[in-house]
């Protein structure tokens, strides 16, 4: 019996350990990644202790009563249904306010930012040219089967998957799509935004970090969907300057990062 019990409450420490250890934070590159980990790890804290109490009365059940034949029926305990009511609307408010407070932010939800009205897509616009300015560095993303093409207005300067950023500015990406649906993933900074034909959205970040970011297509599209790859590279803003200049009405390949 003993060792029976030493084994089940290893098995629970060992879990919540390994839980545990999903707790270790990176740095985060862009505003949007911060504010995510900082969401999950959020509620990554309230959900251990919450699971460690449910484990340890799992244990505390199957260790006092696996023996118990004739179990006894419950009784109506009013107090006891009112806290655990209690407990979890409060647990369900907190999650609920927690992830709200994220996704009003303007780098999650572009339609929050203040620099201009619109709700995060932009319908019956025919093309780049009529999108609305915003006091963001803008890149038109153009998703097609199965590449990715940015284009830099400042310069009407092209690249093919891979898309050029400045450093610890606001970057607004305009994206669309010349067949079917695509979706724009950026793992390590946390930017997510579909593509659609005939359609402009909108995604903004600003990373802190130079460096190559890889890109994918999220939005399965076709046989070569696994094949639409693309970089993010993210230059000093004098570099991303000098590499405009210098590639005015080109296409061109990336800077490398400072």
């Amino acid at each position: 019996m003993g060792s029976r019990r030493h084994r089940t409450v290893a098995l629970v420490l060992a879990a919540l350990s390994g839980l545990l250890t999903l707790t270790g934070t990176a740095v985060a590159q862009s505003e949007n990644r911060e504010l995510i980990d900082g969401l999950e790890y959020q509620l990554l804290y309230v959900a251990l202790p919450l699971t460690l109490f449910v484990l340890m009365i799992l244990v505390y059940a199957a260790v006092k009563f696996h023996d118990n034949d004739t179990p006894q029926p419950t009784t109506e305990d009013p107090a006891l249904e009112i806290t655990w009511t209690a407990a979890t609307a409060i647990i369900l408010l907190f999650v609920g306010l927690s992830g709200y407070s994220v996704l009003v932010n303007p780098y999650v939800s572009p339609s929050q930012a203040n620099d201009v009205d619109t709700n995060g897509s932009q319908q019956g616009i025919e093309s780049f040219d009529e999108l609305p300015e915003t006091d963001d560095e803008a890149v038109h993303v153009r998703g097609y089967q199965w590449e990715w093409q940015a284009t830099y207005p400042e310069a009407n300067v092209t690249t093919e998957n891979e898309i050029v950023i400045p450093a610890d500015e606001d970057v607004t990406f305009w994206l669309t799509a010349d067949d079917v649906i695509h979706s724009l993933f950026v793992p390590d900074l946390g930017v997510k935004q579909d593509a659609f034909p005939g359609d402009y959205t909108r995604a903004r970040t600003i990373v802190s970090e130079p460096g190559r970011y890889d890109a994918v297509c999220a939005e399965f599209c076709g046989a070569g969907h696994s094949r639409m790859n693309a970089e993010v590279v993210v230059v000093e803003r004098a570099t991303y300057d000098q590499w405009l200049a210098e590639n005015e009405g080109t296409v061109a390949e990336a800077p490398t990062p400072d």
